[in-house]
């Protein structure tokens, strides 16, 4: 666990800072941090729309009496897509974005979804029933 933390607390801004800066030299600063603020508020508005849609899907299921697994799954690649897109950089934006768009995200569900059986069959993650 602590290898995956030293990655994501050191390794991440560092590759964050790297392309920022090239990037930067390309284009220049300004146009660089309108783009940075672009995609900020882009992801903002997508995560907002995406979550609401969720949301709707979420509440449907449960008025029908069914389990919201799927969309319990989306909500949450929405919200990890939305804290990226907060996160400045280029590299976390991508990752946000893929988060958020429903094409690529359904994808990403497939994988998700086939991690979290794994985990539950190996007995890393366990349902406790009260």
């Amino acid at each position: 666990m602590f290898i995956k933390l030293l990655i994501v607390f050191t390794i991440v801004p560092v590759v964050e800072l790297y392309v920022l800066f090239k990037i930067g030299s390309l284009i220049g600063i300004v146009p660089t941090i309108a783009l940075i603020l672009f995609t900020g508020v882009a992801g903002a508005y997508l995560a907002r729309t995406q979550g609401f849609d969720v949301l709707r899907r979420i509440q449907a299921e449960l008025s029908r009496g069914n389990l919201p697994a799927g969309e319990l799954i989306d909500g949450a690649m929405i919200l990890a897509g939305g804290v990226l897109l907060l996160t400045p950089g280029f590299c976390t934006d991508l990752s946000g974005f893929l988060l958020l768009v429903p094409f690529t995200r359904s994808y990403l569900k497939r994988f998700a979804t086939l991690w979290l059986q794994k985990q539950i069959e190996s007995g890393k993650i366990t349902f406790r029933r009260y």
